[in-house]
């Protein structure tokens, strides 16, 4: 599916040697379609992405089904998947109970999802930042008690659609907090995808001035104004190693209608192979699932590699 010699690879300085990603896809891209994808749909596309070499693929969230109905069966799925041995395949939990259920299925990585915006914070958890913290705190110890891996999102860290702009301040103070309760990594999203490369390297300095290690820090941008990949470079020039991706771009926030998605997991790799920056993942076998997942919800991915390269087939 690729074209021969293409991307030509020419490395830039000073830029991480491999990165991970961690592939949102199964999560956070299917949790935002109208109807539910099947259970075995959603099996074949997490095994079709570790086929295509991805070893960090996000399951599913044990969150409760009124919530978040798309993700409802959790408990069916995670069993599915978990032959999967090489691959981690954290999940999402909102509170003990959720971390409860996950761990009863035998998950080893889990994730707690905190606002760096109070309203965010109520119109996503119902609840203030603070109470939300606060909920996390046992989530995430227990978690560690039990061995397991933790990491925090931190969504809104580049802006809000009710607040505007948001202190970088702000952003640290929840970042830490995350940190402080044990977790083991964190993933700073630009939940409306307003972030440009200047921000992005401020708040990673300032987090590194707190005290907060650039190897535990990861990147979830949306595309919304077309700043991801810009973002993402930015990222690596900091050192960061860990980007938040979502194979075919799906995804996107319902509070932004503008929002075009996820950065896509192919418009990644393409820019990363080019840079020769090696992810472990095979180009054509990732555009050719996100080919077929694109056919199981009806419409056309909005990944542009996705549509060069299949185009390119036909």
């Amino acid at each position: 599916m690729t074209e021969l010699g293409l991307p030509m690879t020419v490395p830039a300085q000073d830029l991480p040697a491999r990165v991970r990603i961690h592939e949102v896809g199964a999560r956070d891209g299917l949790q935002n379609e109208k109807t539910s994808v099947p259970t075995e749909v959603k099996a074949e596309f997490i095994h079709r992405l570790a086929d295509a070499g991805l070893t960090t693929i996000e399951a599913t969230s044990f969150v409760h089904p009124k919530w978040v109905p798309q993700l409802a069966d959790a408990e069916e799925l995670f069993p599915q998947v978990s032959d999967l041995r090489e691959v981690a395949l954290p999940v999402l939990v909102p509170n003990r109970r959720g971390l409860d259920r996950a761990l009863a299925l035998g998950a080893r990585r889990v994730a707690v999802f905190a606002s760096a915006t109070e309203s965010f914070a109520k119109a996503n958890l119902n609840r203030t930042l603070d109470e939300s913290l606060a909920v996390f705190d046992p989530v995430v110890r227990h978690a560690k008690d039990e061995g397991v891996h933790v990491r925090g999102y931190v969504s809104m860290c580049f802006g809000d659609p009710w607040e505007g702009a948001v202190p970088l301040h702000q952003v640290v103070r929840v970042c830490k907090a995350l940190m402080d309760m044990g977790c083991d990594e964190l993933s700073l999203g630009d939940t409306i995808g307003v972030a440009t490369p200047g921000h992005v390297l401020e708040l990673l300095s300032l987090l590194n001035e707190e005290g907060v290690q650039t190897n535990v820090i990861g990147v979830h941008f949306h595309d919304t104004y077309g700043q991801a990949l810009a973002n993402t470079y930015a990222a690596l020039e900091h050192g960061v190693t860990t980007i938040d991706a979502s194979a075919g771009g799906l995804g996107g926030c319902p509070y932004a209608k503008s929002a075009t998605g996820n950065l896509a997991t192919e418009d990644l790799v393409w820019m990363l192979q080019g840079l020769g920056i090696e992810t472990g993942v095979d180009l054509g076998r990732l555009t050719a699932t996100s080919v077929w997942m694109a056919e199981q919800l009806g419409r056309p991915s909005p990944s542009r590699t996705v549509r060069a390269l299949s185009h390119k087939d036909q």
